[in-house]
Protein backbone atom coordinates (compact mmCIF):
# COMPACT_ATOMS: atom_id res chain seq x y z
CA UNK A 1 0.00 0.00 0.00
CA UNK A 2 2.42 2.60 0.58
CA UNK A 3 3.77 1.64 -2.86
CA UNK A 4 0.55 2.13 -4.34
CA UNK A 5 0.20 5.72 -2.59
CA UNK A 6 3.95 6.93 -3.78
CA UNK A 7 3.22 5.58 -7.09
CA UNK A 8 -0.13 7.58 -7.25
CA UNK A 9 2.07 10.94 -5.83
CA UNK A 10 4.27 10.71 -8.52
CA UNK A 11 1.78 9.68 -11.27
CA UNK A 12 0.05 12.87 -10.34
CA UNK A 13 2.35 15.62 -10.01
CA UNK A 14 4.05 14.97 -13.64
CA UNK A 15 0.13 15.10 -15.07
CA UNK A 16 -0.08 18.47 -13.13
CA UNK A 17 3.33 19.50 -13.89
CA UNK A 18 2.38 18.95 -17.85
CA UNK A 19 -1.41 20.00 -17.96
CA UNK A 20 0.44 23.21 -16.10
CA UNK A 21 3.48 23.92 -18.76
CA UNK A 22 0.45 23.08 -21.68
CA UNK A 23 -1.76 25.86 -20.93
CA UNK A 24 1.46 28.36 -20.08
CA UNK A 25 2.35 27.83 -23.57
CA UNK A 26 -0.64 28.02 -24.93
CA UNK A 27 -1.11 31.69 -26.31
CA UNK A 28 0.67 33.59 -29.19
CA UNK A 29 1.11 37.04 -29.57
CA UNK A 30 1.84 38.95 -33.69
CA UNK A 31 2.38 42.55 -34.66
CA UNK A 32 0.51 41.94 -37.74
CA UNK A 33 -2.80 42.34 -38.74
CA UNK A 34 -4.74 42.90 -42.27
CA UNK A 35 -5.53 46.52 -41.12
CA UNK A 36 -1.95 47.49 -39.78
CA UNK A 37 1.25 46.74 -38.12
CA UNK A 38 2.39 47.42 -34.71
CA UNK A 39 6.36 47.76 -32.93
CA UNK A 40 5.45 45.22 -30.25
CA UNK A 41 3.46 42.54 -28.95
CA UNK A 42 2.95 40.69 -25.92
CA UNK A 43 1.30 37.37 -24.55
CA UNK A 44 -1.32 38.02 -22.00
CA UNK A 45 -1.14 35.67 -18.98
CA UNK A 46 -5.17 34.17 -19.41
CA UNK A 47 -7.76 33.24 -22.00
CA UNK A 48 -5.37 32.86 -24.64
CA UNK A 49 -5.34 36.66 -25.48
CA UNK A 50 -2.53 38.80 -26.53
CA UNK A 51 -2.13 42.62 -27.53
CA UNK A 52 0.02 44.55 -29.60
CA UNK A 53 0.46 47.95 -29.85
CA UNK A 54 2.42 51.51 -31.19
CA UNK A 55 2.88 54.24 -29.15
CA UNK A 56 3.52 57.77 -30.56
CA UNK A 57 5.46 59.45 -27.68
CA UNK A 58 5.40 63.20 -29.88
CA UNK A 59 1.70 63.04 -29.20
CA UNK A 60 1.16 60.23 -26.40
CA UNK A 61 -1.12 58.64 -28.65
CA UNK A 62 -1.55 54.34 -28.46
CA UNK A 63 -2.81 52.26 -31.78
CA UNK A 64 -3.34 48.79 -29.94
CA UNK A 65 -4.80 45.86 -31.10
CA UNK A 66 -6.41 42.70 -28.81
CA UNK A 67 -6.39 39.14 -30.21
CA UNK A 68 -9.28 37.21 -27.95
CA UNK A 69 -11.70 33.98 -28.68
CA UNK A 70 -15.43 33.41 -28.32
CA UNK A 71 -16.85 31.17 -25.77
CA UNK A 72 -20.12 30.92 -27.30
CA UNK A 73 -22.11 32.24 -30.14
CA UNK A 74 -24.05 34.07 -28.81
CA UNK A 75 -21.32 35.23 -26.18
CA UNK A 76 -19.01 38.44 -25.82
CA UNK A 77 -15.17 39.38 -25.46
CA UNK A 78 -13.94 42.22 -24.50
CA UNK A 79 -10.71 44.95 -23.54
CA UNK A 80 -10.87 47.49 -21.21
CA UNK A 81 -8.55 49.93 -19.49
CA UNK A 82 -8.73 51.31 -15.90
CA UNK A 83 -7.31 54.89 -15.93
CA UNK A 84 -6.74 54.62 -11.84
CA UNK A 85 -6.22 51.16 -10.94
CA UNK A 86 -5.40 47.63 -12.29
CA UNK A 87 -8.88 46.18 -11.12
CA UNK A 88 -12.55 45.55 -13.39
CA UNK A 89 -14.09 48.28 -11.09
CA UNK A 90 -14.32 51.33 -12.98
CA UNK A 91 -12.76 50.02 -16.29
CA UNK A 92 -13.61 52.18 -19.25
CA UNK A 93 -14.39 48.11 -22.00
CA UNK A 94 -14.94 47.88 -25.22
CA UNK A 95 -17.04 44.60 -25.93
CA UNK A 96 -17.51 43.04 -28.60
CA UNK A 97 -20.47 40.39 -29.11
CA UNK A 98 -23.20 39.77 -32.20
CA UNK A 99 -25.88 42.73 -33.05
CA UNK A 100 -29.25 40.53 -32.19
CA UNK A 101 -30.83 42.38 -34.74
CA UNK A 102 -28.45 41.76 -37.78
CA UNK A 103 -26.06 39.24 -36.56
CA UNK A 104 -23.01 41.47 -37.54
CA UNK A 105 -20.10 41.95 -35.04
CA UNK A 106 -20.73 45.28 -32.77
CA UNK A 107 -18.04 46.92 -30.75
CA UNK A 108 -19.66 48.91 -28.31
CA UNK A 109 -18.55 51.22 -25.62
CA UNK A 110 -19.12 50.50 -21.18
CA UNK A 111 -18.12 52.01 -18.09
CA UNK A 112 -17.76 49.16 -15.66
CA UNK A 113 -18.80 50.32 -12.05
CA UNK A 114 -19.80 48.93 -8.56
CA UNK A 115 -23.18 48.12 -9.97
CA UNK A 116 -21.32 45.87 -13.09
CA UNK A 117 -19.53 43.98 -9.90
CA UNK A 118 -22.67 43.31 -7.70
CA UNK A 119 -25.09 42.69 -10.79
CA UNK A 120 -27.90 45.36 -9.51
CA UNK A 121 -28.82 46.76 -12.72
CA UNK A 122 -28.25 45.44 -16.60
CA UNK A 123 -24.48 47.23 -18.09
CA UNK A 124 -25.84 49.62 -20.79
CA UNK A 125 -23.80 51.10 -23.57
CA UNK A 126 -22.28 54.71 -22.87
CA UNK A 127 -19.77 57.01 -23.96
CA UNK A 128 -16.29 56.39 -22.18
CA UNK A 129 -14.98 59.38 -20.26
CA UNK A 130 -11.39 58.66 -21.54
CA UNK A 131 -9.55 60.18 -24.83
CA UNK A 132 -10.44 57.19 -27.19
CA UNK A 133 -9.73 58.95 -31.26
CA UNK A 134 -11.07 55.55 -32.79
CA UNK A 135 -12.28 51.54 -32.18
CA UNK A 136 -13.44 48.80 -34.25
CA UNK A 137 -13.68 44.80 -34.25
CA UNK A 138 -12.63 42.30 -36.95
CA UNK A 139 -13.18 38.57 -36.88
CA UNK A 140 -10.13 36.29 -38.11
CA UNK A 141 -11.08 35.78 -41.64
CA UNK A 142 -12.76 38.99 -42.73
CA UNK A 143 -15.84 39.81 -43.92
CA UNK A 144 -17.10 35.76 -44.61
CA UNK A 145 -16.05 34.53 -40.93
CA UNK A 146 -18.88 33.94 -38.47
CA UNK A 147 -19.14 34.27 -34.53
CA UNK A 148 -18.99 30.76 -33.18
CA UNK A 149 -17.23 28.43 -29.94
CA UNK A 150 -13.53 29.36 -30.29
CA UNK A 151 -13.84 32.46 -33.15
CA UNK A 152 -10.78 34.64 -32.58
CA UNK A 153 -11.38 38.37 -32.70
CA UNK A 154 -9.64 41.63 -33.29
CA UNK A 155 -10.41 44.86 -31.14
CA UNK A 156 -8.75 47.91 -32.44
CA UNK A 157 -8.03 50.94 -30.68
CA UNK A 158 -6.17 54.19 -30.98
CA UNK A 159 -6.25 56.29 -27.60
CA UNK A 160 -4.72 59.55 -25.79
CA UNK A 161 -2.69 58.77 -22.93
CA UNK A 162 -2.41 61.94 -20.32
CA UNK A 163 1.61 63.43 -20.53
CA UNK A 164 4.23 61.24 -19.23
CA UNK A 165 1.28 58.44 -18.25
CA UNK A 166 3.14 55.14 -19.89
CA UNK A 167 1.60 52.54 -17.57
CA UNK A 168 -1.60 51.15 -18.38
CA UNK A 169 -4.04 48.46 -16.69
CA UNK A 170 -5.11 46.74 -18.84
CA UNK A 171 -8.65 44.58 -18.01
CA UNK A 172 -9.92 41.86 -20.70
CA UNK A 173 -12.63 39.07 -20.70
CA UNK A 174 -15.11 37.21 -22.23
CA UNK A 175 -18.98 35.76 -21.52
CA UNK A 176 -21.61 33.38 -22.87
CA UNK A 177 -24.77 35.67 -23.27
CA UNK A 178 -25.43 38.73 -24.06
CA UNK A 179 -29.76 39.89 -23.48
CA UNK A 180 -30.03 42.07 -26.28
CA UNK A 181 -27.75 44.82 -25.79
CA UNK A 182 -26.36 43.84 -22.21
CA UNK A 183 -23.44 41.78 -21.99
CA UNK A 184 -24.12 38.94 -18.57
CA UNK A 185 -21.83 38.31 -16.24
CA UNK A 186 -18.70 35.81 -16.82
CA UNK A 187 -17.20 32.61 -15.65
CA UNK A 188 -15.54 33.04 -12.37
CA UNK A 189 -13.04 30.47 -12.43
CA UNK A 190 -9.48 32.22 -11.14
CA UNK A 191 -8.26 32.49 -14.90
CA UNK A 192 -11.30 34.88 -15.63
CA UNK A 193 -10.71 37.00 -11.97
CA UNK A 194 -7.40 37.71 -12.98
CA UNK A 195 -7.76 39.18 -16.28
CA UNK A 196 -5.60 42.19 -15.65
CA UNK A 197 -2.66 43.17 -16.51
CA UNK A 198 -0.25 46.57 -15.87
CA UNK A 199 1.98 47.20 -18.95
CA UNK A 200 4.57 50.05 -19.17
CA UNK A 201 4.19 50.57 -23.35
CA UNK A 202 7.71 52.61 -23.40
CA UNK A 203 9.46 49.65 -21.85
CA UNK A 204 7.36 46.33 -22.18
CA UNK A 205 7.61 45.55 -18.91
CA UNK A 206 4.29 43.56 -17.32
CA UNK A 207 3.28 43.32 -14.10
CA UNK A 208 2.36 39.20 -15.55
CA UNK A 209 5.42 38.22 -14.07
CA UNK A 210 3.63 39.03 -10.50
CA UNK A 211 0.76 36.94 -12.24
CA UNK A 212 2.66 33.76 -13.21
CA UNK A 213 4.33 33.63 -9.78
CA UNK A 214 0.88 33.62 -8.65
CA UNK A 215 -0.33 31.06 -10.61
CA UNK A 216 2.76 28.77 -9.72
CA UNK A 217 1.80 29.21 -6.50
CA UNK A 218 -1.80 27.92 -7.10
CA UNK A 219 -0.39 25.07 -8.57
CA UNK A 220 1.78 23.99 -5.99
CA UNK A 221 -1.14 24.89 -3.57
CA UNK A 222 -3.03 22.58 -5.58
CA UNK A 223 -0.66 19.26 -5.70
CA UNK A 224 0.66 19.65 -2.55
CA UNK A 225 -3.08 19.44 -1.12
CA UNK A 226 -4.20 16.94 -3.65
CA UNK A 227 -1.64 14.65 -2.53
CA UNK A 228 -1.77 15.13 1.05
CA UNK A 229 -5.57 15.71 1.97
CA UNK A 230 -6.80 14.09 -1.42
CA UNK A 231 -4.37 10.71 -1.22
CA UNK A 232 -1.64 10.29 1.84
CA UNK A 233 -4.75 10.58 4.22
CA UNK A 234 -7.10 8.01 2.90
CA UNK A 235 -3.86 6.02 2.71
CA UNK A 236 -3.04 6.01 6.17
CA UNK A 237 -7.03 5.33 6.59
CA UNK A 238 -6.82 1.96 4.92
CA UNK A 239 -3.63 1.16 6.80
CA UNK A 240 -5.19 1.50 9.79
CA UNK A 241 -8.48 -0.14 8.73
CA UNK A 242 -6.90 -3.24 7.17
CA UNK A 243 -3.56 -3.78 8.74
CA UNK A 244 -4.10 -3.46 12.16
CA UNK A 245 -5.66 -7.15 12.03
CA UNK A 246 -2.65 -8.64 10.46
CA UNK A 247 -0.73 -10.32 13.64
CA UNK A 248 2.66 -11.11 11.64
CA UNK A 249 3.09 -6.98 11.55
CA UNK A 250 2.48 -6.38 15.17
CA UNK A 251 2.89 -2.54 16.37
CA UNK A 252 4.31 -2.04 12.93
CA UNK A 253 1.10 -1.10 11.33
CA UNK A 254 0.47 1.53 14.06
CA UNK A 255 3.84 3.11 13.21
CA UNK A 256 3.51 3.54 9.32
CA UNK A 257 -0.39 4.67 10.20
CA UNK A 258 0.87 7.53 11.99
CA UNK A 259 3.65 8.33 9.67
CA UNK A 260 1.19 8.38 6.83
CA UNK A 261 -0.93 10.63 8.82
CA UNK A 262 1.82 13.29 10.00
CA UNK A 263 3.56 13.50 7.19
CA UNK A 264 0.52 13.92 5.20
CA UNK A 265 -0.38 16.84 7.91
CA UNK A 266 1.92 18.62 7.59
CA UNK A 267 2.51 18.49 3.96
CA UNK A 268 -1.50 19.53 4.18
CA UNK A 269 -0.24 22.52 6.33
CA UNK A 270 1.80 23.55 3.98
CA UNK A 271 -0.28 23.66 1.46
CA UNK A 272 -3.10 25.24 3.51
CA UNK A 273 -0.66 28.33 4.80
CA UNK A 274 -0.37 28.63 0.61
CA UNK A 275 -3.94 28.92 0.43
CA UNK A 276 -4.27 31.95 2.88
CA UNK A 277 -1.17 33.42 1.21
CA UNK A 278 -3.13 33.47 -1.92
CA UNK A 279 -6.61 35.00 -0.59
CA UNK A 280 -4.86 37.51 1.34
CA UNK A 281 -3.07 38.68 -2.18
CA UNK A 282 -6.32 38.51 -3.77
CA UNK A 283 -9.16 40.38 -1.43
CA UNK A 284 -11.65 40.71 -4.24
CA UNK A 285 -11.62 37.19 -5.19
CA UNK A 286 -13.43 34.99 -2.72
CA UNK A 287 -14.27 31.19 -3.17
CA UNK A 288 -16.70 30.71 -0.46
CA UNK A 289 -17.51 26.46 -0.36
CA UNK A 290 -13.38 25.84 -1.27
CA UNK A 291 -12.69 27.84 1.76
CA UNK A 292 -14.87 26.42 3.98
CA UNK A 293 -13.97 23.12 3.06
CA UNK A 294 -10.39 24.01 3.74
CA UNK A 295 -10.47 25.35 6.65
CA UNK A 296 -12.41 22.36 8.06
CA UNK A 297 -10.21 19.82 6.79
CA UNK A 298 -7.70 21.45 8.44
CA UNK A 299 -9.31 21.64 11.59
CA UNK A 300 -10.32 18.14 12.17
CA UNK A 301 -6.59 17.22 10.92
CA UNK A 302 -5.28 19.42 13.38
CA UNK A 303 -8.01 17.58 16.19
CA UNK A 304 -6.08 14.23 15.10
CA UNK A 305 -2.71 15.22 15.69
CA UNK A 306 -3.82 16.39 19.07
CA UNK A 307 -5.28 13.09 19.22
CA UNK A 308 -2.00 11.68 19.85
CA UNK A 309 -0.86 13.42 22.86
CA UNK A 310 -4.52 12.16 24.43
CA UNK A 311 -4.47 8.58 23.18
CA UNK A 312 -5.18 6.40 26.35
CA UNK A 313 -4.07 2.91 26.82
CA UNK A 314 -5.85 -0.07 26.19
CA UNK A 315 -6.93 -1.28 29.55
CA UNK A 316 -8.21 2.42 30.22
CA UNK A 317 -11.80 2.63 30.45
CA UNK A 318 -12.03 5.89 28.46
CA UNK A 319 -10.29 4.05 25.44
CA UNK A 320 -13.76 3.38 23.63
CA UNK A 321 -15.13 6.58 23.70
CA UNK A 322 -11.37 8.30 22.17
CA UNK A 323 -11.60 5.36 19.45
CA UNK A 324 -15.22 6.13 18.41
CA UNK A 325 -13.58 9.86 18.68
CA UNK A 326 -10.90 8.96 16.08
CA UNK A 327 -12.73 7.46 13.83
CA UNK A 328 -15.89 9.84 13.56
CA UNK A 329 -12.76 12.67 12.90
CA UNK A 330 -10.49 10.83 11.01
CA UNK A 331 -13.31 9.74 8.39
CA UNK A 332 -15.08 13.31 8.11
CA UNK A 333 -11.56 15.02 7.61
CA UNK A 334 -10.93 12.33 4.83
CA UNK A 335 -14.46 12.81 2.90
CA UNK A 336 -14.17 16.59 3.18
CA UNK A 337 -10.29 16.50 2.62
CA UNK A 338 -11.15 14.72 -0.98
CA UNK A 339 -14.28 16.90 -1.87
CA UNK A 340 -12.79 19.94 -1.54
CA UNK A 341 -9.50 18.36 -3.98
CA UNK A 342 -12.58 17.85 -6.28
CA UNK A 343 -13.53 21.65 -5.41
CA UNK A 344 -9.86 22.86 -5.91
CA UNK A 345 -9.84 21.59 -9.68
CA UNK A 346 -12.71 23.47 -10.14
CA UNK A 347 -11.85 26.64 -8.65
CA UNK A 348 -8.78 26.45 -11.19
CA UNK A 349 -10.87 26.05 -14.07
CA UNK A 350 -9.04 22.42 -14.28
CA UNK A 351 -12.29 20.56 -14.55
CA UNK A 352 -11.61 18.34 -17.48
CA UNK A 353 -7.50 18.63 -17.34
CA UNK A 354 -5.33 15.46 -17.47
CA UNK A 355 -4.60 16.56 -13.80
CA UNK A 356 -7.83 15.52 -12.30
CA UNK A 357 -7.97 12.81 -14.22
CA UNK A 358 -4.81 11.57 -12.75
CA UNK A 359 -6.18 11.95 -9.31
CA UNK A 360 -8.96 10.02 -10.37
CA UNK A 361 -7.27 7.38 -11.78
CA UNK A 362 -5.51 7.59 -8.28
CA UNK A 363 -8.69 7.78 -6.30
CA UNK A 364 -9.99 4.78 -8.33
CA UNK A 365 -6.92 2.81 -7.56
CA UNK A 366 -7.16 3.08 -3.98
CA UNK A 367 -10.95 2.50 -3.56
CA UNK A 368 -10.31 -0.71 -5.48
CA UNK A 369 -7.49 -1.84 -3.49
CA UNK A 370 -10.17 -1.05 -0.44
CA UNK A 371 -12.62 -3.26 -2.53
CA UNK A 372 -10.04 -6.22 -2.47
CA UNK A 373 -8.92 -5.44 1.33
CA UNK A 374 -12.59 -5.56 2.40
CA UNK A 375 -13.56 -8.96 0.86
CA UNK A 376 -10.71 -10.44 1.81
CA UNK A 377 -11.06 -9.67 5.66
CA UNK A 378 -14.78 -10.72 5.50
CA UNK A 379 -13.60 -13.93 3.80
CA UNK A 380 -10.67 -14.80 6.73
CA UNK A 381 -13.70 -13.06 9.20
CA UNK A 382 -15.69 -16.02 7.99
CA UNK A 383 -13.46 -18.82 8.47
CA UNK A 384 -12.51 -17.76 11.58
CA UNK A 385 -16.14 -17.61 12.57
CA UNK A 386 -16.74 -21.29 11.51
CA UNK A 387 -13.34 -22.18 12.59
CA UNK A 388 -14.41 -21.14 16.52
CA UNK A 389 -17.65 -22.99 15.76
CA UNK A 390 -15.86 -25.98 15.02
CA UNK A 391 -13.99 -25.82 18.11
CA UNK A 392 -16.66 -25.55 20.39
CA UNK A 393 -18.58 -28.23 19.05
CA UNK A 394 -15.07 -29.97 19.42
CA UNK A 395 -15.29 -31.37 16.06
CA UNK A 396 -11.60 -30.01 15.60
CA UNK A 397 -8.70 -29.22 18.06
CA UNK A 398 -6.64 -25.90 17.73
CA UNK A 399 -3.76 -27.48 15.81
CA UNK A 400 -6.29 -28.63 13.48
CA UNK A 401 -8.23 -24.93 13.36
CA UNK A 402 -4.60 -23.49 12.65
CA UNK A 403 -4.57 -26.40 9.50
CA UNK A 404 -7.94 -24.83 8.49
CA UNK A 405 -7.19 -21.38 8.68
CA UNK A 406 -4.30 -21.94 6.30
CA UNK A 407 -6.15 -24.33 3.53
Amino acid sequence: MPFLHYFCHLHLLLLLISFHADTAFSARCATSTAKKDFQKCMTLPTQQASIAWTFHPSNATLDLVFFGTFISPSGWVALGINPTSAEMTGTRALIAFSDPNSGQLVLLPYILDTTVKLQKTPLVSQPLDIHLLSSSAALYGGKLATIHNGAAVQIFATLRLEPNHTKVHFVWNRGLYVQGYSPTIHPTTSNDLSSISTINILSGFTSSQIVHNTKTLKMVHGIMNAISWGVMLPSGAVTARYFRHIQSLGPAWFYIHAGVQLSAFFLGTVGFAIGLKLGNSSPGVTYGLHRKLGIAAFCLGGLQTLALLFRPKTTNKYRKYWKSYHHFVGYACVVIGVVNVFEGFEVMGAGGSYGKLAYCLCLSTLIGACIALEVNSWVIFCRKSKEDKLRREGIISDKGSTDLIHS
